[in-house]
């Protein structure tokens, strides 16, 4: 694993066209925590699942935002099955679970943590939940991926800030594309973690599948009857078409 002026990490495993780090949960917080002890350029973590998949194969354009992240790790018990059937082991470390992994055992509750993303209520649980003493928080405004503007000024806001975890949760692309401005922000240090719905479940707003039904799989039902008015054309519509994909890409790879 390289962690030298922020290069990017080791690559792992290529699939759906994605090079993903490889890294299971575990490894991802040992690599997250080493990078953020160093005083290192800034480097991010993208968190790829179905619908980043999807969005990536209609807007092409996004595919700079996964190749410049540090380390690329899945979010999806999906694209896991998936490669399995190409024979390829792409282990799980999704977003969530590392964001609070990081929470419960890197962090300090003294130390100053950057938030992109979420309203009041949900920094002031956050805070409550962890301890947290010092969080510098910038509140997104909505429409962010058409506001071109409010993205460069929430990467300059996180760039300004000595933390060393930024956690950007304005969901994809919005989140990579203000990664990717940190990155290349000249004074940015630390890492910048692009966790989605991480703030939500953390937060508590939102209550996350129970175990067995993430271990089978299950985590986008469980999302679909919570939330069936915001997520049913994700999981029903949009969210399938990684099927498509998944038999083009094993056809390219056999051609």
């Amino acid at each position: 694993m390289a962690f030298d002026g922020g290069a990017l990490a080791t690559r792992g495993v290529d699939f759906l066209d994605l090079q993903f780090s490889g890294l299971d949960l575990d490894a991802a917080v040992d690599a997250v925590a080493a990078r953020a002890s160093l005083d290192l350029p800034f480097a991010y973590v993208a968190t790829p699942n179905v619908d980043h998949v999807v969005g990536l194969s209609n807007e092409p354009a996004r595919r700079a935002l996964y190749d410049r992240a540090w380390l690329l790790l899945n979010d999806s018990r999906i694209l896991e099955r998936l490669a399995k059937r190409a024979a390829l082991t792409l282990p799980v470390a999704t977003g969530a679970d590392l964001a609070e992994r990081l929470l419960d055992s890197v962090i300090d509750r003294h130390e100053p943590v950057t938030i992109i993303g979420g309203d009041r209520e949900q920094i002031e649980a956050l805070k409550d939940r962890y301890g947290l003493t010092d969080v510098r928080w910038h509140r997104a405004p909505a429409g962010l991926r058409n506001k071109p503007e409010a993205i460069v000024a929430a990467a300059a806001y996180a760039a300004q800030q000595p933390s060393r975890f930024t956690f950007v949760c304005v969901g994809a692309p919005q989140q990579e594309l203000i990664a990717y401005a940190m990155r290349q922000h000249g004074g940015a240090r630390g890492v910048g973690l692009c966790v989605g719905a991480a703030l939500d479940f953390l937060s508590g707003r939102v209550q996350r599948a129970p175990l067995w039904m993430r271990r089978a799989g299950l985590e986008w039902l469980h999302r679909l009857a919570s939330e069936p008015s915001r997520m049913w054309k994700r999981y029903l519509v949009t969210g399938p078409k990684v099927f498509s994909l998944f038999a083009a890409w094993r056809a390219s790879m056999a051609a």
